[in-house]
């Protein structure tokens, strides 16, 4: 393995932002090894530095700490007062060290600088995994407070909200992700599947709709006809398809939003189905949904009501 390839292949990594901690491990104590990260130059500096911490997080995930301090030390001597620097110690800190241990240098660095959402973040993420659900909650929300765009911060309240069962408040959460971020068809995907398992139905298809809108590929130059569901878009059909079933079965359902009943709720099921069907009936490089296509026309074909 040369050293060139090892470097790209950490490039790539930090790019996709992916966590392939045995992968990044492997290629990056190569380049450790190898003094690689010194050989980049004045150019490399950034990427240098910033490999070493992919390096340092990874090596804590295999349970190699040795090679965690190391690459610790090597940015801590070049960056002694980084703020980020006393995050990854943090970590480091999490790795052994008993939770009360890293609450309390977490809670000391807020104390001299009550701005650095990157600590609040991992204090809050220690309270979580502790169990101490409630005050993580309290400290989230006193950073989303301060911090209102924060949509990392949303995210991780409506995770716990959901985590809890409180659907409504979890909803709550993705509603302010979604002022945020309203182009970002996931994350309404995300608060349609909220929606449905706290029974707002009404919310739930109309959101799922919202999805198909954002992804489906039916503008004027390829008809509805003739495309192919895909990805998200399937699965916001799917929704559809679920949501008009449980409507139709309850004539009475109330919407917790407030949310007025869809209209031609039969011609929404046909739509659904006739776009399922088109999905789970393509071949050739699309189609791997294809697999189980029988249990899915079975189970499209069963009436509405």
């Amino acid at each position: 393995m040369s050293l060139q390839s090892a470097l790209e292949r950490l490039a790539t990594y930090r790019a996709n932002n992916t966590r392939a901690s045995q992968d990044i491990f492997r290629d990056g104590l190569l380049v450790l090894q190898k003094s690689g990260f010194k050989k980049l130059g004045d150019d490399g500096k950034p990427f240098r530095w910033t490999s070493l911490e992919q390096l340092v997080l990874a090596s804590i995930d295999v349970g190699r700490l040795d090679v965690a301090d190391q690459c610790l030390q090597l940015i801590a001597d070049k960056f002694p007062n980084s703020p980020r620097i006393d995050c990854l110690i943090g970590i480091r800190m999490e790795a052994t060290e008993p939770p009360e241990t890293a609450l309390k240098y977490y809670a000391d660095i807020l104390d001299a600088d009550s701005a650095n959402v990157a600590i609040w973040k991992r204090r809050i993420s220690v309270l979580r995994r502790t169990g101490k659900v409630e005050k993580a909650v309290n400290e989230l929300m006193q950073l989303l407070d301060t911090f209102y765009t924060d949509v990392e911060g949303w995210l991780e309240l409506a995770d716990i909200y959901a985590s809890c069962n409180q659907y409504d408040h979890s909803l709550q959460a993705l509603s302010h992700v979604l002022l945020l971020t309203p182009q970002n068809p996931f994350y309404v995907l995300q608060a349609a599947e909220t929606a449905y398992t706290s029974e707002d139905f009404y919310l739930a298809i109309k959101m799922f709709l919202t999805v198909v809108d954002m992804t489906d590929a039916d503008d004027s130059e390829q008809l509805l006809q003739e495309s192919t569901p895909l990805g998200i878009t399937v699965r916001a059909w799917f929704g559809v398809k679920l949501c008009a079933r449980r409507i139709a079965q309850n004539e009475n359902l109330k919407s917790s939003s407030n949310t007025s009943a869809p209209k031609n709720l039969e011609l929404l099921d046909e739509l659904a189905t006739e776009r399922l069907r088109v999905a789970y009936s393509s071949s050739g490089e699309k189609g791997e949904i294809a697999k189980g296509r029988q249990e899915v026309f079975a189970w499209v074909a069963t009436p509405l009501a």
